[in-house]
């Protein structure tokens, strides 16, 4: 029997919040392609938006970086690494850019990805 240690996490950022709601699901549902080509290939994957909005959505729960931000925080002490999802507006989302500080604060390596198999739906 070999005892090795579990792959640590990816963690996916991707920008969410959004006034128009159809640009919102867009984002979910990129978020999710990208998430399932990268499990896929080996990584495991947590994203905020594929694994919280659900349960967001049923619970009522705030959306805001605010209420999220202790939770991402340890989610992310459990990652060897942070993916940026590039989608419009990753660069001004609150909540990528406060991931991303978060992680390198860490010591966890941010990298950036492109959308798989989908164009922006903006």
């Amino acid at each position: 029997m070999t005892n090795t240690a579990p792959q640590k996490l990816v963690y996916l950022a991707t920008p969410y919040s959004h006034p128009n709601k159809q640009v919102q699901a867009a984002r979910f549902r990129a978020v999710n392609r990208t998430a399932a080509h990268l499990m896929l290939h080996g990584e495991h994957v947590f994203s905020p938006i594929s694994h919280c909005h659900p349960i967001a959505a049923a619970g009522g729960l705030p959306g805001d970086w605010e209420f999220w931000e202790a939770y991402d925080r340890a989610i992310l002490a459990s990652c060897r690494k942070l993916l940026v999802l590039r989608l419009s507006g990753w660069d001004a989302s609150v909540g990528v850019q406060a991931e991303m500080r978060i992680a390198q604060e860490m010591g966890i390596p941010v990298e950036f990805i492109d959308p798989v198999d989908a164009t922006n739906e903006e």
